[in-house]
């Protein structure tokens, strides 16, 4: 009989890569790892793994193991679901990964909510980038992922996630009140702030001004939003924001609509294995709400 927590271990080994990466993780040391996964050769009297350099290889004998650890999860992940479900109460824990703006207009409204409609829910979130937590939340770490999408740049997809569409937002062009341009061609020979090249706005910003005729002079990196606000509220720089960033204040600089009026999407992840389980059922059900909410308040009036 295999050992369920030392297949789930490599499993973490395959997503992870190292064995120190694994240790850290699930707060082992990397000694204890190692023991564990040369247990689980002897096991399955296999060899599961080779030295390449400093790190290891995983065989292709261990590829059928971590298929099996995958689908041995999922069924675990199933079974918790369908026992909290015949509990009458809504509780347990629901951990999301959240990029920057969601988490600034919508997850203050849906904690609230929360708080009142299902206290004994405990929700913790964590801020990361939208490629990375999407990632993350097939790998375990996270119950459920808010992420975003650009327009001709589709998110990661990866097997076992549910995805359901929250909302989305226009992406105009922010600039500051003394300019005297009507689009974003006039833009050219500005500066720009832009978030960190690999992001999926960077990458939309960029094939925008290129489409547009011209190079941006990108002077100013940044993943914070609301530094490229005040950059762009003091003259010093101009960029293109979605229009979530001034959920529930009027706009502070000057926007201007972009000529195919480009909008974002954004949605959520879920492992479909943990889609029913009922407190991350009950937080996504919250989160629609305050996404609806935030739509029929949503303006970008000065």
């Amino acid at each position: 009989m295999l050992d369920l927590h030392r297949l789930v271990l490599l499993r973490e080994l395959s997503i992870r890569g190292t064995m120190a990466a694994v240790a850290e993780a699930l707060q082992y040391s990397p000694s204890a790892v190692s023991q564990q996964l040369t247990l689980l050769e002897k096991e399955s009297n296999a060899v599961l793994l080779r030295k390449t350099g400093r790190t290891v290889q995983l065989t292709p004998l261990a590829e059928i193991l971590v298929k099996a650890a995958e689908e041995l999860s999922n069924t675990l992940e199933r079974a918790e679901a369908e026992l909290h479900a015949a509990d009458t109460s809504v509780r347990g824990r629901v951990r999301v990964a959240v990029f920057q703006s969601a988490a600034l207009a919508l997850m203050p409204a849906a904690l609230t909510m929360m708080k009142t409609d299902h206290p004994d829910v405990r929700v913790e979130m964590v801020q990361k980038e939208p490629e990375e937590a999407l990632h993350e939340t097939w790998s375990r770490d996270f119950d459920m992922v808010i992420a975003e999408q650009y327009p001709a740049h589709a998110a990661p997809w990866l097997s076992g996630l549910i995805r359901r569409d929250l909302t989305t937002d226009a992406i105009r062009l922010a600039v500051p009140d003394t300019f005297d341009g009507t689009g974003i061609g006039d833009a050219a020979d500005l500066p720009w702030v832009m978030e960190p090249r690999g992001t999926a706005s960077r990458h939309f910003a960029e094939q925008s001004c290129r489409i547009a005729g011209f190079e941006p002079d990108v002077r100013f990196e940044t993943a914070d939003l609301q530094a490229q606000i005040r950059l762009v509220e003091s003259g010093n720089a101009v960029a293109l924001m979605p229009d979530l960033v001034w959920a529930g204040r009027p706009a502070s600089c000057t926007l201007l609509t972009l000529a195919d009026e480009p909008r974002r999407t954004i949605f959520t992840a879920q492992r479909e294995s943990g889609v029913d389980w009922p407190a991350a059922r009950a937080f996504l059900a919250t989160l629609e709400q305050a996404a609806r909410e935030m739509e029929g308040t949503l303006s970008v009036e000065r």
